[in-house]
């Protein structure tokens, strides 16, 4: 416990060096203050004719709501979140689902899909056409994800134990469009009076994740087909979890392009082309870094076309 303050000056000196003041002062506050709730009405579901949605409606983002903090359990154990017809999310998720655009009939791969509120919006997007091969390597967040999925409806899904670094090589070429919601050092999630979210956070993990971040990226770019779309997405701040992966798949040689995200609606910031001394590929600027505030995570997300 004596070393928990060292942990979060360690963090709040990093969010200073990435994002400079005052931003980095709005970021730090973000993390001590509750967050709205905001849910999803799932279409794929059937839910009763007395339904009326309650809530502020989420601008952008068709059938999602959202309620102060303090009415949280309203949507948490609302009886609908059990049945599958509602679902809590945060906006972020919503906004990497919206990046892909996932069209009826097409084959997707979820690259590292549970706990599967990502998949569920996919599926939903194709109207449970077509295929989502949806992986994921830990076992227990695995049986987690199947679940999920069948009680929201979802049909149009396969489910894989495996390795995500590996199904580039086993399947090239196969998808129309990849989603890797990579996993990461998950400082966006970090809240400052839960001790339990920050435990695990230490700046030797930022460079292990990134490592296999790199890994994934390129079985997902190698699992594409030309002319495909992969929509690369993290809850990390670390420019070494968001950009820096992105620039090494960039600057290994493949036919990529970055492309624009409409973000009118999200506070955000562009991907950033610098980083310490490094100076990045400049299309990465492209990318976006979701500012979080009371309702949404912090996001980075970056959409790449296949060549």
């Amino acid at each position: 416990m004596a070393n928990r303050p060292n942990v979060l000056e360690q963090l709040r000196d990093r969010l200073d060096e990435i994002f400079g003041e005052p931003t980095a002062a709005s970021v730090w506050g973000s993390l001590s203050q509750p967050k709205a709730q905001t849910y999803w009405l799932n279409p794929l579901q059937p839910r009763p004719d007395s339904f009326a949605p309650f809530g502020k409606r989420l601008e952008g983002f068709d059938g999602a709501y959202h309620v102060d903090h303090v009415d949280r359990e309203s949507v948490t154990r609302h009886a609908g979140a059990s049945d599958g017809w509602l679902y809590p999310i945060n906006p972020s998720s919503l906004l990497a689902v919206r990046v892909l655009d996932a069209r009826e009939g097409e084959e997707i791969l979820d690259l590292a899909a549970a706990p599967g509120g990502k998949t569920l919006g996919i599926a939903a997007s194709m109207h449970n056409t077509g295929r989502i091969a949806a992986v994921e390597v830990v076992k227990a967040r695995f049986h987690r994800l199947r679940a999920n999925l069948k009680r929201c409806g979802v049909t149009n899904t396969t489910f894989y134990l495996a390795d995500g670094r590996s199904i580039g090589r086993k399947v090239p070429g196969r998808f129309d469009r990849v989603l890797l919601d990579a996993p990461c050092s998950s400082e966006a999630r970090i809240r400052l009076a839960d001790p339990t979210t920050y435990a695990h956070w230490k700046p030797r993990k930022i460079r292990e994740t990134a490592r296999k971040q790199v890994g994934l990226l390129r079985s997902a770019f190698q699992a594409l087909k030309p002319g495909g779309v992969l929509v690369y997405c993290t809850c990390a701040f670390a420019p070494q979890e968001n950009e820096l992966v992105v620039d090494a798949l960039l600057s290994s040689g493949v036919d990529a392009e970055v492309e624009p995200i409409d973000v009118a609606d999200v506070p955000s910031l562009p991907g950033f082309n610098t980083w310490q001394d490094k100076t990045l590929d400049p299309r990465i600027e492209r990318a976006v870094r979701v500012l979080p505030d009371a309702l949404w995570d912090g996001f980075f997300v970056c959409r790449l076309r296949k060549g």
